[in-house]
C-alpha cells in the first residue's frame, strides 16, 4: 500500500504538491482527469484550491478524490526532504 498524504498545496497549471509520510514530497498533475465525468468541476480554479486532506488522501468538496495508489505512483518526485513520519504502533 501507498504511504499516505500528510498535506496537500494546490499549485498553479492544475498540480498538486503532495507530502506524503515516508518523507517525499512529489508533484502530482491532475490536467489528464479535467475532462472526465465528476472531475470536470475542478476546471474551476477557485474549487481545485479548495483541495484537503482526507484518510490519508485527498478530497474536494463534492468529493472528487484520488487514491493513495493513484497519487503516489503517478506523481513525480521533488524532494525527500520532508521529516518522515512512523505510523502508530498498534498496541
Amino acid at each position: 500500500m501507498s504511504p499516505k498524504v500528510i498535506k496537500v498545496e494546490p499549485l498553479p497549471n492544475y498540480q498538486l504538491r503532495l507530502t506524503f509520510n515516508n518523507g517525499e514530497i512529489r508533484r502530482f498533475d491532475v490536467t489528464p482527469y479535467l475532462e472526465k465525468g465528476i472531475f470536470t468541476e475542478l476546471q474551476s480554479i477557485e474549487y481545485f484550491q479548495q483541495v484537503k486532506l482526507c484518510f490519508g488522501s485527498i478530497q474536494w468538496p463534492h468529493e472528487q478524490d484520488f487514491s493513495r495508489d493513484t497519487l503516489y505512483l503517478t506523481s513525480q518526485l521533488e524532494d525527500t526532504t520532508a521529516e518522515s513520519i512512523a505510523p502508530c504502533p498498534t498496541l
